[in-house]
């Protein structure tokens, strides 16, 4: 604020605006966001490091499965078809695990939405916190965001090439250090990376890794703002997730206008003042370049730097925070009306206020009652109900399976003394990381013979198995009955696999075809 009482004007404008929307395909204008201090940067902050540490470490997490199973905590196992997440594992069969967790991000995504608007992308979407990496180091390289101007506009020279030279190769690193991180979740991690570093690894590695690069290095660093501007689909998507009792970044200028750089200069000459000073603080720290004091835009990504960068100046001018604020849309027009006197009159700020820096008890304050009502609470509901589905079907299911095929051709043999056997090709499936046995028994076919090519029965006649970890067993298993015992046509009969140091079992219900009775 300047000696004469006015309050300082950073030089910044939208550079997308509601009121003038730039054509399409009109030249890039830069934004060069400055940086906030506050405590939703502190919260970005930590939402940064958090997302980013889970993302670049994971795949170097360990986990003891056993001998016969990878350690790699978290492994995305293509060759073997295998989902590994800790003590989980799920095979191509259980994919609807993968399915369900999915449907519960999506489900998540419109929860989230409905609440706080649009948070995940003011906070954990890839796209920002990348961005806010690349702006990391961009400001240790060139400065704030006065410094920044001024080297963009400076004339090429040795000290502006030095310095864009340096920002960019960081900026690489990172998009290679991106996508190396993302290969390591398909392989064990140590040993990818040494053969990457060697020149051994397959080419579908590099590939991979080029293409990530080169993605994270011109989405975070060259495009920034126009990704969630021109190419994501969910700014369009998220009003169909809002209603009035959304929580979003919200301009209360019910109590800001009008605005003035000189409140005292203007309350002397009689004028309605209101708490707004006109700095462009919020215009300043936006990473996509829109003044907040427009309304709700389609750019906004709700990151809330400008509540930040507003609350530090209401702090300076001995105002209320919250100028700037999560606000609903029910709680802003109440206001609103407040102000207005019910929109008969312009705004007048005195009308919200009991006295100095003090509001009226008809001013609507934030309630989280209204925040979460029936609408979050039912989207709560299918995402809890969908959780807990997954986790109980997790937690109850059998590790052992059988599928059984039919020979289709012959679909029986007519032995020589009279009896008829049928063809089956039989698949065991050990779904844990130790060997076991196995024990097959049919149910349905009282006096029916198994017969095992190269596998005899024991001593009780039982077919006993053993089946390798984690591995799929596959046999060719005849079933014969006695002429006398024959039914004609179809008759159904179950096979059962059992694990016999073990409780677990699988069943298959297959059928045994005979000649029709002539």
């Amino acid at each position: 604020m300047s000696d004469t009482g006015e309050f300082e004007r950073i030089d910044a404008q939208a550079v997308n605006s509601s009121g003038k929307r730039s054509p399409l395909y009109a030249a890039r204008v830069k934004v060069f966001p400055k940086r906030a201090s506050g405590d939703f940067r502190r919260f970005k902050w930590i939402i940064m490091f958090i997302t980013l540490g889970i993302y670049y470490l994971t795949p170097w997490l360990r986990w003891d499965r056993g001998p016969y199973a990878p350690d790699q905590a978290v492994l995305i196992d293509i060759a073997h078809r295998r989902f590994y997440f800790f003590f989980i594992e799920i095979w191509p069969q259980e994919f609807y695990y993968v399915a369900g967790m999915l449907i519960m991000a999506g489900i998540g995504l419109f929860l989230v939405t409905s609440v706080a608007g649009r948070a995940w992308c003011g906070y954990t979407c890839p796209q920002t916190v990348w961005v806010d990496l690349f702006l990391v180091v961009e400001r240790a390289v060139e400065g704030d965001r006065n410094a920044r101007i001024k080297l963009d506009n400076t004339p090429m020279n040795a000290n502006k090439l030095v310095k864009r030279v340096t920002k960019h190769t960081i900026w690489l690193a990172i998009a290679i250090m991106t996508g190396g991180a993302w290969i390591f979740y398909f392989a064990d991690a140590p040993t990818l990376a040494m053969e990457f570093i060697t020149g051994q690894a397959a080419m579908v590695a590099y590939i991979t890794v080029a293409i990530l690069t080169a993605t994270t290095y011109v989405f975070g660093g060259l495009m920034r703002e126009q990704v969630c501007t021109y190419m994501c689909p969910w700014p369009r998507i998220q009003a169909a997730m809002l209603d009035e009792n959304s929580l979003t970044v919200t301009y209360n200028d019910w109590r800001g206008e009008p605005r003035t750089r000189n409140s005292k200069k203007a309350i002397a000459a009689g004028e309605s003042v209101g708490d707004c000073v006109d700095c462009n603080a919020c215009v300043a720290v936006c990473p996509m370049g829109i003044d907040i004091r427009d309304g709700q835009q389609l750019e906004c990504i709700t990151c809330a730097l400008c509540i930040d960068a507003c609350n530090s100046v209401m702090d300076k001018i001995g105002k209320p925070r919250g100028l700037i604020s999560y606000s609903t849309l029910s709680d802003y027009d109440a206001n609103m009306a407040l102000a207005t006197n019910d929109g008969t009159a312009p705004i007048e700020p005195a009308r919200v206020y009991e006295a100095k820096n003090t509001f009226n008890d008809k001013v609507q304050q934030l309630k989280m009652s209204k925040v979460f009502r029936p609408r979050s609470l039912f989207y709560f509901s299918i995402w809890a109900l969908i959780g807990v589905a997954l986790i109980t079907t997790l937690l109850m299911r059998e590790r052992i399976g059988i599928n059984v095929l039919q020979d289709r051709n012959p679909q029986y043999v007519l032995l020589s003394d009279g009896s008829i056997r049928n063809g089956y090709t039989v698949k065991l499936l050990n779904m844990v990381n130790e060997p076991r046995q196995f024990e097959l028994i049919v149910d349905g076919l009282p006096q029916a013979e198994i017969n095992v090519p190269d596998q005899a029965a024991d001593g009780s006649g039982k077919h006993v198995f053993n089946a390798e970890p984690d591995r799929l067993k596959t046999l060719k298993v005849f079933v014969v009955m006695p002429k006398d015992a024959i039914a004609a046509g179809s008759t159904p009969f179950t096979m059962t696999v059992r694990d016999i140091n073990g409780t677990e079992s699988a069943t298959y219900k297959a059928t045994f075809i005979a000649p029709e009775k002539r």
